[in-house]
């Protein structure tokens, strides 16, 4: 069982990156933190997804804003094999992390 950082990126702008996904035969149990480095807002999209492109019904947030220097957290997720942690940032300079374990 792998438990402690499941993921880690800094994005690139305006790009869906696949943070995390749950390997196969796995369900994983994480939080998510997402971390504004720039001196400006940034507006950013977070999805549970079975691909890298979300639709509409898989996003847990929607251009929700993380303040200059600021952090945006989200807790107590599960997801199941297959799924993927997707992450989109209106800018560059914004880092994931995703902590959580797999059983």
């Amino acid at each position: 069982m792998a438990s402690g950082t499941l993921g880690q990126a800094d994005l690139a702008a305006t790009t869906n990156t696949a943070v995390y996904t749950v390997p196969a035969g796995k369900v994983a149990s994480f939080n998510v933190n997402v971390l504004n480095r720039t001196t400006s807002n940034v507006t950013v999209r977070m999805a549970i997804s079975a691909t890298s492109s979300p639709t509409n019904s898989e996003f847990l947030e929607y251009e929700a804003t993380v303040p200059a220097n600021g952090v945006m957290e989200r807790t107590g997720l599960v997801a199941s094999a297959g799924k993927n942690l997707v992450i989109y940032a209106s800018s560059t300079g914004v880092s994931v992390n995703v902590f959580g374990f797999e059983e």
